[in-house]
């Protein structure tokens, strides 16, 4: 008998419950969950998006301190998820807040380079958030942002690994929730380490998985035409046709 499909909104409460009992300790100084104080952005984006199947899952790693961490959403730039989504809520306050990355929401005025870019694609290419969701979906393995005294972001990968494994067992569980409902035929790493997970989970039964170009500024690739090598690399893939 075939496991039961649950809703993303489901899968992500639970995720959120999961990751929000875990402790972190070391260079961590504060840890953001997105899930929690901004779900009702969060919700909006899946009840509005994240139904149905779709032919493809893009994954990131975890949300950046301006993007997700003010709305809630992957990769979420305010003005992208607000004016091309069509999606803005209330964003409480984060139950310990970092001095150094405080939380405005939706009146951040700080633009997350990485989803500026990823979404700023999407729209070009689709034009409007209903077409590009219609067959698209875009996700986090990691819903947690974690910061240094300094404010500087750390990724999940730097994590001691008695503190990671926890983590990553949570993630894979959920990645393969949100993948059994979407059911899509092609999955896109969003950087190495997104690609690596995904393989960890679909295996060599599931649907084919391929990355692409992360679009960070950190990367010195990423800062030289980065929407074009993306846009190659999906076509190339046979992801998308050739415009």
């Amino acid at each position: 008998m075939c496991a039961r499909k649950r809703s993303l909104v489901t899968l992500a409460k639970e995720l959120s419950a999961q990751v929000g009992e875990m402790c972190f300790a070391g260079e961590v100084a504060g840890v953001y969950n997105p899930l929690d104080y901004a779900w009702r952005a969060h919700r909006k984006f899946l009840d509005t998006y994240g139904r149905g199947q779709k032919r493809v899952v893009f994954m990131g790693m975890n949300p950046g301190p301006w993007g997700m961490a003010q709305t809630g959403v992957p990769f979420g730039e305010v003005a992208m998820v607000r004016d091309w989504m069509g999606i803005e809520a209330k964003v409480e306050q984060p139950k310990e807040e970092h001095p150094k990355r405080p939380i405005q929401g939706f009146a951040c005025e700080r633009s997350e380079v990485s989803g500026r870019r990823l979404w700023g694609l999407m729209a070009e290419r689709f034009g409007t958030a209903d077409v590009f969701f219609t067959e698209h979906f875009i996700t986090n393995f990691c819903p947690l942002v974690f910061m240094a005294d300094t404010g500087r972001n750390i990724t999940p990968d730097k994590l001691p690994v008695h503190e990671r494994e926890p983590l990553e067992v949570a993630c894979v569980a959920h990645l393969r929730g949100v993948l059994h409902t979407l059911q899509p035929e092609v999955v896109v790493g969003v950087g190495a380490y997104a690609e690596t997970r995904l393989r960890q989970v679909v295996g060599d039964d599931g649907p084919p998985v391929m990355r692409m170009l992360h679009p960070s500024p950190a990367s010195p690739a990423a800062n030289r035409d980065w929407a074009g090598t993306a846009t190659k690399q999906l076509v190339a893939a046979g992801v998308w046709g050739a415009a």
